[in-house]
């Protein structure tokens, strides 16, 4: 289906600013040659870790109309999260757990997908068209559409950076069948600059533009199951759940602004929360807490996992007790992360 030029992409990108993203571009349904072998490089050489899905679905993510053939172009939209506060200030004060800026507020997933569908729902019958939405939930080549698109470019971090946001922004997608006018490609920015490989406390980047998934403290504290591995534990600090460190070293950083959107604001008890207060958790009062959380679908287990290893890293023995009673954890990675935590207070 075509469509016409300059007026149409008007309408969208006002509609776009209308529904609170953002950003907004257009792309062709493709990717490159580049950004397919650099695909294929990431699962060949394992660094995609136990993410199976990943290399599953591989194929899908490579081209869009690999995963639907309808695809003409992508409408790619972004939504700024920037925090008020160096999210590494947080790393200075151990008793403390440092929860990643985008899980500090309510689920981005939830609030992407109903503006999307909104767009969706005035799109359709204003173009007659048809389309596909996506946040993060599908083999989607996000951030190679979203350089496309011309909405920034990714860094040697290999996440996204704006000009306008700098490493804080969240990616939407629209798939539609219409051939819409593309924009222009963003260029690169880093130049020379280092700063967020510089940043990684466990080296997870071999090569600017490359991640080694398994070394990540993202991957090892939300996507890794069992007991994280004993050479990353230290490294850890007090990130409970993600880490920002290569995001917030990036020096466009300064042209970053604040979120206007409220739900991506840190919850008063995410904030700053303290480790004693999140170690007692049980089920029941861990899905209650993070209800509404990206931080609910790691499981108690999980989280306790991590608690636990933050506070091996405090050295305090005012933690002991709740450490002894994990140590008989049914859960064998918390049992596990109890028995290295009471290990390094009593080493300390």
């Amino acid at each position: 289906m075509s469509a016409a030029g300059g007026d149409i992409r008007a309408a969208i990108e006002a509609k776009a600013f209308e529904l609170g993203f953002d950003q907004m571009g257009i792309t062709r349904a493709t990717t490159s040659e580049k950004v397919i072998e650099g695909f294929r490089s990431f699962i060949k050489l394992e660094r995609h870790a136990s993410m199976e899905w990943l290399a599953d679905r591989m194929h899908q993510r490579e081209h869009p109309q690999n995963l639907w053939p309808e695809a003409k172009s992508v409408i790619m939209l972004g939504v700024n999260y920037g925090p008020k506060d160096d999210p590494r200030l947080l790393l200075d004060h151990k008793e403390m757990a440092n929860i990643s800026v985008y899980a500090r507020g309510k689920d981005y997933h939830d609030l992407i997908k109903k503006r999307l569908k909104a767009f969706a729902r005035w799109l359709v019958p204003e173009y007659g068209c048809d389309l596909k939405v996506f946040v993060d939930t599908a083999p989607v080549p996000e951030k190679p559409l979203a350089v496309s698109a011309g909405l920034g470019w990714q860094g040697k971090h290999t996440n996204m950076v704006s000009r306008e946001y700098g490493s804080w922004l969240f990616l939407g997608a629209i798939y539609t069948d219409m051939e819409l006018p593309a924009d222009t490609p963003h260029e690169d920015k880093c130049g020379s600059c280092t700063a967020c490989i510089d940043a990684c406390p466990t080296n997870a980047f071999p090569a600017p533009y490359e991640i080694d998934a398994g070394r990540c403290i993202s991957y090892l504290t939300i996507e890794h199951k069992g007991p994280i591995p004993e050479e990353f534990r230290r490294p850890m600090g007090n990130r409970i759940y993600g880490c920002d460190d290569c995001l917030a070293a990036c020096p466009w950083n300064k042209f970053a602004q604040v979120s206007a959107e409220a739900a991506f604001h840190a919850r008063v008890e995410l904030g700053a929360p303290a480790l004693k207060d999140l170690v007692t958790l049980d089920d029941a009062s861990f899905r209650q807490i993070f209800s509404g959380s990206p931080i609910k679908r790691i499981g108690r287990n999980r989280f306790i996992r991590n608690i636990l290893y933050a506070i091996g890293n405090t050295g305090d023995a005012d933690h002991m007790g709740a450490v002894n009673k994990l140590c008989d954890d049914p859960d064998e990675a918390v049992k596990d992360a109890a028995k290295w935590a009471k290990e390094q207070i009593l080493s300390s």
